[in-house]
């Protein structure tokens, strides 16, 4: 017969108890509160839980459930909707959705004209190349994409880090064909990774990126481009072709005597402020949002005529000069499907698509969350992916969505793609009818509009709140930020790329425990007694909590962890003469899963608590833990009733046994 007692607590519990017996207990008119059993999973057929862990991992979002219970007919239609988003929505477009997107199209045409004739130099191509560029790929990634606010076109980031890479393969001066060819392969390779991990649904593994990282990779590589301008806005013939900081400085400051133009200067110096006053102007007043947008343009045709009817070139005043016209050559025949820079462009192409994808995604995400609408990241993937691979077989290099375009385009009032469309268009008649006008555009104009642009690249506010939030993530960040302005943009990428895993790794092989207590006047809340110093340790019981799930990577390191709370509190106990501790109990809610080796560090755990006459608990494991446990027999090895749902009834089972030992 049960027998009851109470303790300090106000906690009743029985001299001995188990999960088979709670329930019986229970029914006496003078039991104690009900113990509830934990519950064993029911065993699933193990193709089945293969086939659930695959759903869940690549189909987490369900996409085949608008497919359920249609018929073929329906089912065709909806497969081509799912293909091309426009197919959807192109049903309900009106002239009022047209409006918009007209007026948001040609405003962020107006800011990409010059932006792309400046980004090509970037990438180390011709001017026509950029605008090549946001022609065919926007065209693409209207009917197939799902974000109605992203401007499709070359970014700065990816421009310079494909410029990059691929003057270490080849010289763009030495051998501007070969150049041409394999960025072209780059951006094949490019286009093809991303729509690879699209339509795999692998779009998770660019979340391996931090964002503490990449806003430190984004701020020192438009730190690098900036720098890089100097030869355009200073008029500096002889220039480094390394991309760190002191050897830019070094060689600003040794042509300062004699290779610096002040024509050029007076250009460049006069249209950043100019571009600059806008940009605060379009800040500040919400209203005035397209001043921004149009003033790139404004500067390029004002400079342009300037030049042309001074004949500043004459003196000094680099100027874009040749500018192919006509529309997008195909070039499918200059791609490098074979031999040792096949292999280079691949290389490449993986790494600058990755950049541009994880730069979409997000611009995407942030523009959807802001109109209240859902993105397919996986859809976005083969969007861009597809895209990319039609641009790299039509002139195009690689093309994502910029930021500052997608910001002008939400803020211009579009309505969906088809703002993509009109840009396009505007691309198209520019390349046809008036491109050889922007041959005496001069270079310093493209520098202060690239540099004007990156400046909103280093988000300092954002660096302020990683540095609150998390140190680690802050030195991610400035691992980032420092490793592209001192060394390179490959380098700041690694670096990157280096600190996310560690900080992956940091935390799955040294997961968080802590001791809890029992919050004050509460009856069964136990919490972490350093974020609640005012909670309450049980007297003869030490309860800790691990924070994470228990694999090989960790489960040593949360064995030792555990015993090194034991020694530390048990030296506290023999200091304050307090009672032995008697019960260890791991509060088990925060694991989400454990593997044959954790529930080998359990094991270990167990003997080791038994040479110092302390028994084991468990509390409230989740139904993956509690299969695992039940499967190797860990429940039998430790005893019954060792157990329990909640930590409460933990403690008053455990407390009442306490009590009733001699």
């Amino acid at each position: 017969m049960a027998k009851n007692v109470s303790d300090e607590h106000g906690f009743k519990g029985v001299e001995t108890i188990s999960s088979s017996s709670s329930c019986q207990s229970s029914s006496s008119p003078r039991s104690s509160p009900y113990v509830h059993e934990v519950g064993v999973p029911l065993k699933q057929n193990l193709l089945k839980e293969i086939a659930a862990a695959v759903k869940e991992t690549l189909f987490a979002d369900d996409p085949l459930r608008h497919f359920k219970d249609q018929p073929s007919s329906k089912k065709f239609i909806l497969g081509l909707q799912a293909i091309f988003p426009i197919l959807e929505w192109g049903k309900h477009y009106n002239l009022s959705k047209f409006k918009g997107d007209l007026i948001a199209g040609l405003t962020i045409a107006s800011l990409c004209i010059p932006q792309d004739i400046g980004y090509a130099k970037l990438a180390n191509l011709e001017p026509q190349y950029g605008l090549y560029s946001s022609f065919v790929p926007p065209l693409v990634y209207a009917f197939m994409g799902s974000s109605r606010d992203i401007a499709i076109g070359p970014v700065a980031v990816v421009s310079l880090l494909l410029g990059s890479l691929l003057q270490d393969e080849i010289d763009s001066s030495a051998n501007p064909v070969g150049y041409r060819h394999l960025a072209f392969t780059a951006t094949f390779f490019a286009g093809l990774t991303q729509f690879i991990l699209g339509f795999f649904r692998l779009g998770f593994l660019i979340d391996f990126l931090s964002h503490a990282a990449i806003v430190g990779f984004m701020g020192g590589t438009a730190v690098t481009i900036a720098l890089q301008q100097l030869k355009g806005l200073l008029g500096i013939k002889k220039f480094t072709k390394d991309t760190d900081i002191v050897s830019v400085m070094s060689s600003v400051f040794s042509s300062a005597r004699h290779g610096w133009n002040w024509h050029t200067i007076l250009i460049g110096i006069s249209f950043l402020i100019f571009l600059s006053v806008t940009k605060y102007i379009g800040k500040k007043q919400k209203k005035f949002f397209w001043v921004p947008a149009i003033a790139p343009l404004i500067s390029v045709i004002i400079s342009t005529v300037t030049v042309y009817a001074t004949r500043a070139d004459k003196h000094g005043v680099e100027i874009v000069k040749n500018i192919r016209k006509g529309i997008n050559p195909p070039s499918v025949k200059e791609i490098f499907f074979s031999g040792q820079y096949a292999g280079k462009g691949f290389k490449i192409g993986v790494v600058s698509g990755m950049i541009a994808l994880t730069e979409a995604v997000a611009i995407g995400r942030t523009f959807a969350s802001m109109k209240d609408y859902q993105l397919d990241g996986n859809k976005e993937m083969i969007a861009l992916g597809t895209m990319n691979i039609v641009g790299s077989m039509t002139s195009c290099y690689v093309a994502t969505g910029s930021f500052s375009r997608s910001a002008v385009n939400y803020m211009s009032g579009c309505e969906t793609a088809v703002s993509n469309i009109v840009m396009a268009c505007v691309v198209l008649l520019t390349l046809a009818l008036i491109t050889p006008l922007f041959e005496y555009t001069p270079n310093a104009i493209l520098a202060s509009i690239i540099i004007s642009a990156v400046v909103g690249l280093v988000d300092i506010e954002a660096v302020t709140l990683i540095w609150k939030i998390d140190k680690f993530d802050f030195i991610a960040c400035m691992g980032a930020f420092f490793g592209v302005v001192f060394s390179s943009v490959e380098v700041g990428l690694v670096i990157a790329v280096s600190i996310s895993f560690a900080k992956i790794l940091l935390q799955v092989t040294r997961p968080r425990t802590a001791i809890l207590g029992k919050v004050p006047r509460t009856a069964t809340v136990y919490r972490n007694i350093q974020q609640y110093p005012d909670a309450t340790k049980v007297s003869g019981i030490l309860i800790v909590r691990v924070d994470s799930a228990i694999y090989f990577s960790n489960s040593n390191y949360v064995k030792e962890r555990i015993l090194r709370w034991l020694a530390d509190e048990e030296e506290h106990v023999k200091e304050n003469s307090q009672p032995r501790f008697q019960y260890l109990i791991i509060e088990m809610g925060p694991v989400t899963d454990i593997d044959t080796s954790g529930i080998h560090a359990l094991e270990e755990l167990f003997r080791a608590l038994q040479k110092r006459d302390i028994k084991l608990v468990l509390a409230n494991p989740g139904p993956v833990v509690v299969d695992k446990l039940h499967a190797s027999k860990f429940q039998e090895l430790i005893g019954e009733g060792r157990i329990f749902l909640t930590v409460a009834d933990a403690v008053r089972i455990c407390y009442s046994k306490m009590e009733l030992e001699p």
